[in-house]
């Protein structure tokens, strides 16, 4: 049986009862996300406190986390049970004495929540300590913070792990871990200990290759997405004094990404949206053969803008051995991109040294140009860049506080209102990737 929020409280809950909130990194990848559900759930059936986990995003964003929301929906897990970060004031609740914090998969809170840090009685993490928190610290260099979770619940009385949680945690694990695969890196010992200790409980978990194949293919899966949504899920940004130029991971061919309808408007408002000159989407897909297969596109409705086609054609360290494709839109260079292994990670400096160029030579900057400081990049750099998990201390990708975006929507009143209506969620039957 999972989480029922309404299991979260205590019966003599009130709103002026202090909230603990279990809280993932701003990346709120899988393993943060999972960490923060299965560790709450676990605290909250074994103490009379009110614990909440919130995901470190705002709730608009939770579409880009497709591998996320592919897991929970095989748990049968509706998002209408989840609680965001746009969706409670924890600064509110922690100027009214209360907020306890748990922090699970990262250890320093980013500079926007500083305040919070004397707030935090708890740190679950996988990755070397910064510094050394003044509260409780499970630290382990471990593959996935979910494993560290497992071990924290099996230590617990056996019936508080339920098959949901289980599938939860060991889906996590085996995707942070590639699959437990000695070669990537990724898994240790303790790993392999706790994923081989959730199947021997559950014996109907899905098998490794077959869950792991899913998991993969929901993380690169962008079809219900908008392009808005595909060019945000693995986006890089880089900047100078006189243009932000976005760079875009896209996951299906260029073919297909030029013909979806009504893209030129769509690239237009999402550089407006967000305050970008121009957009460098690089896609990747892979043939029959599973060799990746790279293409490259520019837009930009400014000239001085597209001019970085040349120094992405004449480039040569590393050469991309581009060939122009034709494009419907006028505003728009397409290229093949011969060197396959020239990822975004090594086109990326190609891109800085344009940008120095272009503040060397006093380019006018585009129209509309807004201060790169007030839109964060989202996303992780999936297969592109092979990134380690979010760095420490920042963990994540974005230098806001997910609260800059605007006004919280749930009071504290409203968070024991949203417990009150939440039931519990039981599949019916053990629903896994095997049998779709």
């Amino acid at each position: 049986m999972w989480l029922s929020l309404q299991s979260c409280r205590s019966p003599s809950a009130s709103p002026s009862s202090v909230i603990h909130v279990v809280l993932g990194n701003e990346a709120c990848d899988l393993d943060s996300m999972v960490s923060a559900l299965a560790l709450a759930y676990y605290l909250a059936k074994v103490s009379v406190a009110v614990f909440v986990p919130v995901l470190n995003i705002p709730r608009s964003e939770f579409p880009l986390r497709t591998e996320s929301s592919f897991l929970l929906q095989e748990q049968q897990i509706p998002d209408t049970c989840l609680i965001f970060r746009d969706e409670i004031d924890l600064h509110a609740l922690h100027r009214a004495g209360s907020l306890s914090l748990t922090l699970v998969d990262h250890h320093i809170l980013p500079s926007g929540d500083a305040a919070l840090e004397e707030a935090v009685i708890e740190v679950i993490d996988h990755r070397p300590l910064e510094r050394e928190p003044r509260c409780r610290v499970t630290a382990e260099l471990v593959g996935s913070c979910a494993t560290l979770v497992a071990e924290r619940i099996v230590q617990g009385p056996a019936e508080l792990l339920d098959r949901q949680t289980a599938a939860l945690l060991h889906g996590t694990i085996i995707l942070d871990c590639v699959n437990m695969t000695p070669e990537a890196g990724k898994v240790t010992p303790k790993d392999t200990q706790y994923v081989a200790l959730l199947e021997s409980k559950f014996p109907d978990l899905p098998e490794r290759n077959v869950l792991f194949e899913a998991l993969q293919t929901a993380k690169f899966d962008v079809s219900g997405l908008t392009t808005d949504q595909m060019l945000r899920k693995d986006l890089k940004v880089l900047s100078s004094d006189g243009l932000v130029l976005a760079i875009s991971a896209v996951y299906v061919t260029l073919e297909a990404f030029l013909q979806r309808p009504g893209l030129q408007q769509d690239l237009c408002a999402f550089c407006q949206r967000h305050g970008y000159g121009g957009l460098v989407a690089m896609t990747i897909s892979f043939n029959e053969w599973n060799e990746p297969f790279r293409q490259l596109a520019v837009y930009s409705q400014h000239p001085a803008v597209r001019t970085v086609c040349g120094v992405l054609e004449c480039a040569n360290n590393p050469p991309l051995d581009l060939s122009p494709l034709g494009s419907l839109y006028p505003n728009i260079c397409a290229y093949h991109q011969g060197n396959t292994v020239a990822s975004r990670k090594k086109v990326l400096p190609i891109l800085k040294d344009f940008l120095r160029e272009q503040d060397s030579c006093g380019t006018t900057r585009p129209e509309g140009r807004r201060d790169p400081a007030r839109y964060p990049r989202h996303g992780d750099a999936l297969l592109e860049d092979d990134a380690p998990l979010p760095p420490t201390p920042m963990n994540s990708l974005v230098d806001e506080c997910p609260l800059d975006r605007g006004l919280p929507k749930l009071s504290a009143e409203a968070i024991f209102e949203k417990f009150s209506h939440i039931m519990v969620v039981r599949p019916s039957t053990s629903s896994s990737p095997e049998k779709k």
